[in-house]
């Protein structure tokens, strides 16, 4: 169970939120535990004042020590209250922000008025400053329902359907897909034919591709926290040329694990002599590392297209191949560019890190150079890792 404490001078506010919908089923369940405190009950004198005028000129702002008394009077010695303060100054609630005070045993939510509250009261008791948009509110009650309906909802069993919460928008990264419901038919605008078709597959398909085109045109900036993963209509391929490195089996080892914890398609190792080839097959086949079984050796960059064109060949989408620089070069785009590009594209895709990065040879399909992964002074396993997880990691 997560609990919340409200801190507010309008207590009145949340009456109707706590008693109806989803979160007032939760509450009802036991599942759920709001707890509000009214602020005036620790405001002084006869008229409970809780506010006065800002120093320097300007309008009323909630005094600190009517705040600390009530934020006291909700704390035990065992009690680690996690405080929030909704506020257009805090960064911006975002779905990972949600899932962190889901993991919070108790979460105190301090309702602001006016123009404000005391800043000194934000920084010896705040640990989250956090506003849902950019815009001005009257008070903080409405942001508070915000964050008590979003952290809810991760509460298994106060959502009726428990799938519906992870394929809600931003649970993934990306906006959610259209709906539609009866009639098919409404004001000379119809349901799209295969959501009347009946297969899953290729409904799932279409949902997939809609929440792509959605998040592209309205809201890109998302991509960078989207995982390419369950987007694609093809694989992701990485490519390594393994004559270049030194310590090369224990490095592909390595590689191959990490492939593994990121659901790679196939890690293609290059090995030009077909007895190295043997050998290497033999000690990759031992299975006594994770990521064994990702990796494929075979002689040449074309040899390693070829075979992922035969494996896709099912896939409508073309093949691409993205050079992965080790430095700047012309016409190298931007990671964000080249995973815009991806999930434009829908197909396969080979990730080349070679000596051969940024040429001009010809491999019978689109090359696109990337721009060096961030982090110069990172060994190549850990800008390999950092690689796969601005593609590939949630």
């Amino acid at each position: 169970m997560v609990r919340f404490t409200i801190i507010t001078a309008f207590p009145d506010f949340f009456s109707s939120f706590l008693s109806t919908g989803i979160v007032g089923k939760g509450v009802k369940a036991g599942l759920v535990q709001v707890d509000v405190v009214d602020l005036r009950s620790f405001g002084k004198g006869a008229y409970r004042q809780i506010d006065d005028y800002a120093f320097g000129s300007g309008g009323m702002v909630l005094m600190a020590k009517p705040l600390s008394e009530a934020l006291n009077s909700v704390r035990d010695d065992k009690d680690s209250a996690f405080v929030v303060y909704p506020s257009p100054q805090g960064t911006l609630l975002t779905q990972e922000i949600v899932e962190s005070l889901f993991s919070q045993p108790h979460v105190v939510i301090i309702c602001g008025r006016y123009e404000g509250i005391d800043e000194r009261f934000i920084e010896r008791e705040v640990d989250l400053e956090a506003t849902i948009g950019d815009c001005v509110l009257t008070g903080g009650e409405i942001p508070a329902m915000a964050v008590i309906d979003a952290v809810a909802r991760l509460i298994p069993g106060v959502v009726g359907r428990e799938e519906a919460v992870i394929e809600d928008s931003f649970y993934s990264g990306m906006l959610d897909h259209p709906h539609y419901t009866r009639p098919s038919s409404w004001m000379g605008m119809d349901v799209p034919n295969v959501l009347l078709s009946g297969n899953s597959a290729e409904i799932l398909t279409w949902r997939r591709r809609q929440a792509v085109t959605r998040t592209l045109s309205r809201r890109p900036e998302l991509l960078s926290r989207s995982s390419l993963r369950g987007y694609m209509q093809g694989g992701f391929y990485v490519f390594f040329e393994y004559e270049m490195h030194e310590h090369r089996a224990e490095l592909v080892k390595k590689l191959a694990v990490l492939c593994k914890s990121y659901d790679v398609a196939r890690l293609l190792v290059t090995v030009k002599s077909p007895e190295s080839r043997d050998t290497l097959r033999q000690e990759f086949a031992a299975k006594d590392f994770p990521g064994h079984d990702k990796i494929k050796l075979i002689p040449s960059l074309g040899r390693a297209l070829d075979w992922v064109r035969e494996k896709e060949k099912a896939t409508k989408f073309p093949l691409s191949v993205v050079d992965v620089c080790d430095e700047p070069c012309e016409g190298g785009r931007h990671w964000l560019e080249i995973k815009r590009f991806i999930f434009e594209s829908g197909g396969s895709v080979v990730f080349r890190f070679s000596e051969f990065s940024g040429s001009k040879e010809d491999v019978g399909c689109l090359v696109l150079p990337m721009l060096p992964i961030e982090g110069d002074n990172l060994p190549f396993c850990g800008k390999f890792t950092v690689f796969l997880d601005r593609f590939l990691g949630f």
